[in-house]
């Protein structure tokens, strides 16, 4: 029997695939390939690479990066567009940690003998 893999169909739903190429990616977002290779460059997102080398990027990458291209289109400079997107991910991060944790409640204290 053949290894347990995600059937094709899965992938589609899947937001972490990816799917796309670069030039795919710059067509679908209204921008260019060097736009895309610049947010690599700044870290704001890191493309998978293909077999064959090339990059691909996900769902979840191309909203990260259609949010970098609205800032920069507001006229905010790429370096701080990718600086504010990571700020506003951890803040977002730490909200759910935040909420997750009152939700729980506070762990109870153990009582240690001196």
């Amino acid at each position: 029997m053949p290894p347990a893999r995600s059937r094709p169909v899965d992938n589609l739903d899947d937001d972490d695939y990816p799917a796309y190429t670069r030039g795919r990616a710059a067509e679908m977002l209204g921008t260019t390939p060097a736009f895309l290779r610049t947010l690599g460059e700044h870290r704001l997102i890191t493309p998978l690479r293909s077999e064959g080398g090339h990059r691909r990027y996900s769902r979840y990458q191309l909203r990260i990066a259609a949010r970098a291209r609205e800032l920069v289109d507001q006229g905010t400079p790429i370096e701080a567009a990718c600086r504010i997107i990571i700020l506003e991910d951890q803040l977002e991060e730490a909200q759910r940690i935040n909420e997750q944790m009152r939700t729980q409640g506070p762990e109870p204290q153990s009582k240690t003998s001196a």
